[in-house]
């Protein structure tokens, strides 16, 4: 962001290197470095001011991320769509490239990222999309939605399907307060004034 000068702003939380973290930091950062593309940045050099907090968060995502009983395809897409909603810059930068790789189609992702209904999705990924954006706009679920979620994905993955929902709500949250970045060099996902 910038000051009405135009000049950018400094960073709200500067990037932590791994001179700087305490004994308590320097652990989960080098527990982030092994699967994190971002290394300790993005939203984890927001987190790594919190340790308490980060381990916790760690421990939650690394069911969410790697061990969900929702398929890859379908838990980044939930996270797209609340990257998108949120206009989450480092979220959709980190995870577009994951769910391509999982299989969500290519066209699913440019219509999200046109604030567009996607089409040509299959049932599964239909309901993803609907349940989120019902839940993220009304802070609710229909029982229409609800039991179309409950017969296509099972009672797992919609309890699955809500906590990836709101941790990465969470995560978009600490990135915008930060007014998180990609990495230097690197195309926004989405431009200046684009809503």
């Amino acid at each position: 962001m910038n000051d009405n000068s135009g000049a950018p702003n400094p960073p709200r939380f500067p990037q932590l290197t791994m001179a700087q973290l305490n004994p308590e930091q320097r652990p989960l950062a080098e527990e982030i470095i092994k699967f994190s593309s971002v290394g300790i940045g993005g939203p984890y050099n927001i987190m790594l001011r919190s340790p308490v907090f980060l381990r916790r968060m760690l421990d939650l995502l690394d069911y969410l991320r790697w061990n969900t009983s929702l398929p890859l395809r379908l838990n980044e897409f939930a996270i797209l769509i609340v990257g998108r909603r949120w206009r989450s810059q480092v979220e959709w930068y980190a995870h577009m490239p994951i769910a391509t790789k999982a299989g969500l189609p290519e066209s699913i992702i440019a219509d999200l990222k046109q604030k567009k209904r996607p089409e040509g999705m299959r049932d599964d990924e239909a309901i993803v999309y609907d349940f989120c954006t019902e839940l993220a706009a009304t802070h609710e679920v229909s029982d229409e939605t609800f039991e179309r979620a409950k017969r296509i994905l099972g009672e797992q993955q919609v309890v699955d399907l809500v906590a990836v929902s709101g941790t990465y709500v969470t995560v978009a949250m600490l990135l915008s307060v930060a007014q998180a970045m990609p990495p230097e060099g690197k195309e926004l996902p989405f431009k200046p004034g684009e809503l």
